[in-house]
């Protein structure tokens, strides 16, 4: 079986990020970058569906700049066969995906060449939460897709997956080839050994420009992008708390209301 991962490298969530100087982008000079959470599913389920099949291949394919040969190399030590890295970077620019529907043309072009049964995408990315990739990918490459999937198996012929639904779980069923998408819970990604890791850093990762695909750069990046960011700001820092004080939890409880009526207009 043929299966790809779709990775994105993302700003790593336990650390801080500051908003540039453009007000439209995150500063990334000082940034510390990571795979993306839900994208880690996706990879352990991918190499899960290897070891239980043999005779397997998973492929990952990834859109970005140049430093995200590092999130690859840590796809290699996990057990990833190859790697496909589309560079949109030029004169240290970000030219190719700035948006969903772009990131999601690129990939879909970078897929016309590569053999899949199977294509397995985190359910959304942490930076942006657009939820939209995975979709568009399904869309332009003419595939059914079962999003939010906990529970899978495949068949040389179709994949059975139990998916959450609101309010619960439903059980589905697709005809491969086709794409799902991992929810939390479907899996607990492995960390590699240093010996893993010593070994991914002599792996070789096939790197593409969007010429190499078939993609002309100029309808790409800001002009080809369907949704543009206006202006970008941190939320509003909360208030202090308020500790109630009362002899009783009844005479507490009526504190609390006059506040909530007086103080917060909530009730």
């Amino acid at each position: 079986m043929n299966i790809v991962v779709l990775m994105k490298q993302v700003p790593d969530t336990e650390a801080p990020v500051e908003i540039a100087e453009s007000n439209v982008a995150i500063d990334t000079e000082d940034t510390k970058w990571a795979i993306n959470p839900y994208d880690e599913f996706s990879l352990e389920e991918a190499l899960l569906i290897k070891e239980a099949k043999g005779d397997s291949k998973v492929t990952l394919v990834t859109v970005g700049p140049d430093h995200v040969a590092e999130a690859i190399r840590v796809a290699y030590a996990m057990g990833v066969d190859e790697a496909i890295h589309i560079n949109d970077e030029i004169d240290d620019e970000v030219y190719g995906a700035v948006d969903p529907h772009t990131t999601a043309a690129i990939i879909a072009a970078a897929l016309k060449d590569v053999p899949f049964d199977l294509i397995i995408a985190g359910q959304r990315a942490v930076d942006d939460d657009s939820y939209l990739v995975p979709a568009l990918v399904a869309n332009k490459l003419n595939l059914p897709i079962i999003s939010l999937v906990t529970k899978q198996e495949t068949t040389d012929t179709e994949i059975n997956c139990v998916q959450s639904i609101d309010g619960g779980t439903a059980v589905v069923k697709a005809a491969l080839p086709a794409l799902i998408t991992t929810q939390k819970g479907i899996n607990e990604p492995r960390y590699p050994n240093f010996r893993a890791i010593m070994k991914a850093k002599k792996k070789k990762v096939d790197e593409r420009e969007l010429e190499d695909i078939g993609l002309d750069p100029e309808n790409f990046g800001i002009n080809g992008a369907k949704v543009k960011i206006r202006s970008m700001e941190f939320p509003p820092e909360r208030g202090q708390g308020k500790i109630i004080e009362g002899s009783s939890p009844a005479e507490k409880a009526k504190i609390l209301v006059n506040l909530l009526k007086e103080e917060a207009s909530v009730i």
